[in-house]
């Protein structure tokens, strides 16, 4: 069977409708695959050719991005996570296993924490134990003052920003135009809500086998913070590569791939 990209809008229980990209069997493992802050679903293209076949990846564009309805709040971690689960109830899912990139990263374990038996497995992808640190406080403060429509020049500055490695031009060009689709007033809110979150006693609560993959170079979050992160969940695997910043996906998606499926090919997908 090949890697055929699906897209389809769905629309939950709350009436918002998410637009989602689907590949692989039904009935294959799930693997969702939550992008992180101003991205979409495009965020995973580069892996998404590389992955088993017979993997059922959802990656939607979360609330406020990409192709999805862009609602006038609901713009924090629990937000996320709640049409994450509801988007899994919608597709007749009970399990998966899940990613989350960033953003995506903190969505992802609040998902695992507050129902640990929809999910797993974890990977969490370029995070930290808490998204406030001096980078994302004045990452903040710029994003305040953001209006529509929003500079590409900043949209631009600040992907170009998160990369240590050189990406493909043309995948580059559409990452920054995914980013400008989303409103200033949805670049405040989820960085506002991401920032004013703190889950770090909900870490104890995620019960499934954990991968966190990251890179030294990542301009966001310190090898520090990655480890720290690490740290507070026992058991958790940590692969910090060398020379990777902050998109791992994007900057090496062969060995993301090579170490995504290690982690997730085993007896608790099924």
């Amino acid at each position: 069977m090949s890697n055929e990209l699906r897209f389809a809008k769905h629309r939950l229980p709350s009436g918002l409708e998410l637009h989602v990209a689907e590949q692989g069997p039904r009935n294959g493992p799930v693997v969702l695959m939550l992008h992180g802050y101003s991205d979409s679903w495009f965020s995973y293209r580069r892996i998404l050719p590389l992955v088993p076949h017979d993997w059922h990846v959802i990656a939607p564009d979360q609330r406020g991005h990409g192709e999805s309805d862009r609602p006038d709040g609901g713009y924090a971690p629990a937000d996320f996570a709640g049409d994450a689960l509801r988007l899994l109830d919608r597709l007749d899912i009970e399990r998966a296993a899940l990613v989350g990139h960033s953003m995506g990263s903190f969505i992802a374990r609040a998902v695992a924490a507050q129902h640990p038996e929809r999910i797993e497995r974890l990977v969490l992808v370029a995070s930290a134990a808490t998204a406030r640190n001096a980078v994302t406080l004045e990452l903040l403060r710029e994003v305040e003052t953001l209006e529509d429509p929003v500079s590409e020049d900043f949209v631009r500055a600040f992907q170009a920003g998160t990369i240590s490695r050189p990406v493909p031009p043309e995948f580059f060009e559409r990452i920054v135009a995914e980013s400008l689709k989303v409103p200033a007033r949805v670049w405040k809110a989820a960085l506002s809500g991401l920032l004013a979150s703190d889950d770090m006693a909900d870490l104890t609560r995620i019960r499934c086998p954990v991968l966190i993959l990251g890179g030294e170079r990542d301009s966001v979050f310190s090898q520090a913070e990655q480890e720290q992160l690490a740290s507070r969940l026992p058991g958790a695997s940590l692969k910090l590569s060398p020379d990777i910043g902050h998109d791992p996906q994007w900057e090496a998606p062969e060995d993301f791939v090579s170490d995504l499926v290690g982690f997730l090919q085993g007896p608790a997908i099924r």
